[in-house]
């Protein structure tokens, strides 16, 4: 394949556009946690506001929704691997600084690169090989796992981040299965009607989540309602730029560039919520999002 044309000044400033918005997306988030709202209540407006939008977009658009016996078998998997992953990053950024959550999913080329050698038993690359040790040095400096900064110890910092991690890392685990089975058995569909039945099925999983705990977990204040409107917008209008402006610039929607949005996050973060790490964990930061950046910018 040859390699990718260089992008214009137009898609460069959309992807940036789009990492920022999916970055304030988790500020308004966290925003929306601290006054009252739980993660189920937020992934089903997220989501199902979502569906909706792009449910818009694939009627004016005339796009064919007609599904193959494999897609039907493997849609539904894809949207419950999507539904976890969703319910396991918000738990995350409730828990964590939202930059941290965000870090510790961006190890998710690494699970693609598991599960792909797994299921498909396809060989990691050699570049993979080579970033994978970079990318767990900067996770360890970004948490502090031994809590040198924090000065809280390595079990004390554990005690703190644990739970957080976890559920990041369960997020980064499920996400890459389900990009796994979406490139090798949906990869043919329509991204559009893909995010559709994705999110659909998401807000699904959000409701049934909902009923679990005995109903929605509503805003207590302004200031949520404003954080859980914000981050409905902010997830809708992202992908509803993902997949009707960049195919237009001729931009492939998960391109390298948006991995940025943990640096923006981390600046909303600390701008809005007064969230900060210590210089060291910028540096993780930093470590992190440029072996992810120059895995997807590597020509193929």
């Amino acid at each position: 394949m040859p390699p990718s044309r260089a992008l214009s000044g137009t898609a460069f400033a959309t992807l940036l556009l789009i990492a920022l918005m999916m970055g304030a997306n988790h500020v308004a988030a966290r925003i929306a946690f601290n006054n009252g709202v739980d993660v189920a209540t937020a992934v089903v407006f997220r989501s199902l506001g979502t569906a909706m939008v792009v449910a818009l977009i694939l009627l004016s658009q005339r796009v064919d929704w007609r599904l193959s016996p494999r897609h039907k078998l493997m849609l539904p998997v894809i949207g419950l691997l999507i539904g976890l992953q969703s319910l396991c990053l918000y738990s995350a950024v409730a828990r964590l600084p939202v930059a941290l959550a965000l870090l510790a999913f961006n190890t998710y080329p690494i699970w693609t690169a598991f599960w792909a050698w797994v299921i498909y038993r396809q060989a990691p690359e050699r570049p993979m090989l080579v970033a994978m040790p970079v990318i767990l040095l900067g996770l360890a400096l970004a948490l502090d796992v031994l809590g040198a900064a924090s000065g809280l110890g390595a079990s004390g910092q554990w005690a703190r981040i644990g739970e957080g991690v976890v559920f990041a890392c369960g997020a980064a685990a499920t996400f890459a299965l389900a990009m796994v089975l979406t490139q090798h058995e949906a990869g043919d569909l329509d991204g559009r009607v893909r995010t559709f039945t994705t999110m659909a099925i998401t807000g699904i999983i959000g409701l049934a989540s909902v009923g679990a705990q005995g109903g929605f977990s509503l805003p207590q204040s302004a200031m949520g309602w404003g954080g859980l409107a914000a981050l409905t917008f902010l997830y809708g209008t992202a992908f509803t730029i993902m997949f009707t402006v960049l195919p237009r610039l001729g931009v492939v929607g998960n391109s390298a560039i948006m991995n940025v949005e943990p640096v923006f996050a981390l600046v909303l973060a600390w701008l809005i919520l007064g969230q900060t790490i210590a210089p060291v964990q910028v540096l993780g930061a930093l470590i992190v999002v440029g072996a992810v950046m120059v895995l997807g910018l590597r020509k193929r």
